[in-house]
């Protein structure tokens, strides 16, 4: 008599978003989990006779989909100031009189609580893999916050060696820099270093296609901004006579380890670079609607994605964007998509919630373990509780998860077949220290950088 097959959970009961390569959804579906792999996919009466004594959870009348994925995400500098810069700035107001003095005063405990705080507020909106843009003083101990709630993600330090620039060094004192940090982690870890260059102009030659080889000798991915303004390609047609994108692939710094965040301001000839190259994009469209960023009249996303290009959401920063929520990122892809053409048939929540799944797993190279939900992969898998308002009728669930319901009726949350949120709680951090934590924080934070929170309207207090 053979063995019983291992099953630590069976997820019964819901109704399954494979994304499987024939987006099959399952009615009353089920899931089974071993260890940290998925097992078996299949109808609820099969899998429980199959697996009679497994632990279950129940998942009737709900949704069960893959863990979501975001490509790119600030971890440090905004967290603790969230929402306080105030959306009239321009670019160059926000970065060099908020951003920079924020991020020069921040500590290594600073940069840990604001890690904990995106990742666990990510994980509270079904966000299981985050890849971060990038920290400028303590990866470390960002890494630690990401590990202390259970999320999946990559982490990194910037880095830039352009002469005259502040706090610029060598392209080879840069390099050890990234190289310490991605060998600081074991490739099959739940967290892992990536090579994050803060990108823009800020990178010689030598730099970028160093960086680049990097990544591809440790088997890592590659990410940094490039062209969310009119100044990038301004400044490398100047310095270079090409176009950004055209001149990294010029020079081999492009290629499939490689994302590319924003992108907003490219052209044929840097799109079909992209393509050639198979590099991908990470897609802010939040951070470009809130600081006014051009993207209606300049971007190219979604036609990208339709190309067959690789592509993934991000969310971008606390103070550009203000959300973790890459399902509400999502609808607001679709919306721009159809009005820059005025046209509601040619792109849609079908294929935003493509990105923000299986092609955003593809987009960071992560798509053989994660993104969808299939026998072998990863058990990074999001319940959402179907009686919730949202839910209610139940309709298309695509559009109801791109529309209605994005990431607030996240019910249940596993990340490499650990329950990390159950009933609407994270089980690994302490919500209410972590509350107090970060108030304290930020309140010194303010204070250090002598700084204050700029509000429009009289606050009087009333206590």
């Amino acid at each position: 008599m053979s063995a019983p097959e291992a099953c630590d959970l069976l997820i019964v009961g819901g109704d399954v978003v494979t994304m499987n390569p024939a987006r099959e959804v399952l009615v009353g579906g089920a899931v089974a989990v071993a260890d940290d792999r998925i097992v078996a996919v299949g109808s609820t009466s099969d899998l429980t006779a199959r697996f009679p004594d497994a632990p279950r959870l129940d998942a009737r009348d709900c949704v069960v989909t893959p863990g979501i994925v975001n490509v790119h995400q600030h971890f440090t500098g905004d967290p603790l100031v969230r929402s306080a810069f105030p959306d009239t700035l321009y670019s160059g107001d926000a970065v060099f009189n908020w951003s920079v003095p924020l991020h020069a005063q921040h500590t290594g405990d600073d940069d840990e609580i604001s890690a904990l705080l995106t990742a666990t507020e990510s994980l509270l909106r079904g966000v299981t893999t985050i890849i971060e843009a990038g920290t400028v003083a303590h990866p470390m101990r960002v890494a630690a916050g990401l590990r202390a709630t259970g999320a999946r993600g990559a982490v990194g330090c910037w880095g830039w060696d352009t002469p005259g620039v502040p706090f610029a060094a060598s392209a080879d004192e840069v390099l050890d820099r990234q190289r310490e940090v991605v060998d600081a982690f074991a490739p099959d870890e739940r967290v892992i270093g990536w090579v994050t260059l803060v990108g823009h102009s800020l990178a010689t030659p030598e730099l970028l296609t160093g960086a680049s080889e990097l990544a591809r000798e440790r088997g890592v991915g590659f990410t940094m901004h490039l062209s969310p303004s009119a100044s990038d390609p301004e400044v490398y047609l100047e310095r270079h006579g090409q176009r950004p994108a055209v001149y990294l692939e010029e020079i081999g710094a492009l290629g499939r380890h490689v994302i590319l965040a924003h992108c907003v301001y490219f052209d044929d000839d840097e799109f079909a670079a992209m393509q050639r190259t198979e590099t991908a994009i990470g897609y802010c469209p939040a951070a470009y609607l809130r600081t006014g960023g051009g993207v209606f009249a300049h971007g190219r996303h979604a036609q990208f994605f339709l190309d067959g290009g690789r592509i993934g959401l991000g969310c971008d920063a606390i103070n550009a964007g203000d959300t973790v929520d890459v399902l509400h990122v999502a609808s607001l892809a679709a919306s721009i998509a159809k009005e820059q053409r005025i046209d509601p048939g040619w792109f849609g929540g079908i294929e935003v919630l493509e990105m923000a799944t299986i092609r955003g797993a593809e987009a960071i190279g992560m798509d053989a373990a994660i993104g969808s939900l299939e026998v072998g992969k990863k058990a990074d898998i999001v319940v959402h509780d179907g009686t919730a308002p949202e839910w209610t009728p139940r309709g298309d669930i695509a559009m109801q998860l791109i529309w209605s319901a994005h990431g607030r009726t996240v019910r249940d949350v596993l990340v490499d077949g650990e329950v990390v949120v159950r009933d609407g709680t994270l089980l690994t951090v302490d919500m209410q220290q972590l509350r107090l934590d970060a108030a304290e924080a930020a309140t010194a934070l303010w204070k250090r950088t002598g700084l204050e929170i700029p509000h429009a309207w009289p606050y009087i207090d009333a206590r």
